[in-house]
């Protein structure tokens, strides 16, 4: 690794850890030229994936596109970045470990909605929303009576 401060390539490993996801190293290093100390990052590098689209086109797996899709379903909701990380880290081992290369975009939608209707039932409806396609406010009723009793945000009033 070459040092940020002399561009020396001469250093020394201080201290590892392991990130929290479980899927990168952070390393401390120390120059053995200047004696500056730096942080790096580590992580595994993954096969690529291609992302089969419903049309039958091919396109790469972009995993800042589905973050970006997951937040938009999050946006204001009690739901942190770091939770939609594992999200999107869970749902690239699932579709990883039962495709190769070329994953359907059905699989991904699948895993990603089976994980947020766990997480929060408003974001899952969103995701959904899109991801399936609804045309009309009777799609999001069904999908809505769905989910648990009072799982529509909507407290049943109490009979009399």
């Amino acid at each position: 690794m070459r040092c940020p401060k002399c561009t020396s390539i001469e250093d020394k490993v201080i201290d590892s850890r392991i990130a929290r996801d479980g899927n990168s190293i952070r390393r401390r290093r120390e120059c053995l030229e200047c004696g500056h100390r730096f942080t790096t990052n580590e992580e595994f590098v993954r096969d690529t994936l291609v992302v089969v689209k419903r049309d039958g086109r091919q396109e790469p797996f972009l995993r800042e596109k589905l973050i970006g899709a997951i937040r938009a379903a999050c946006h204001k909701r009690p739901i942190d970045n770091e939770q939609i990380t594992m999200l999107v880290e869970d749902v690239i081992d699932a579709v990883e470990a039962r495709y190769d290369s070329q994953v359907p975009t059905q699989a991904i939608g699948e895993h990603v909605m089976q994980r947020l209707r766990k997480m929060d039932q408003v974001a899952y409806v969103r995701f959904a929303s899109v991801y399936k396609e609804f045309r009309d406010v009777s799609e999001f009723v069904h999908e809505i009576s769905s989910l648990a009793p009072g799982a529509s945000g909507v407290t049943p009033k109490p009979k009399k």
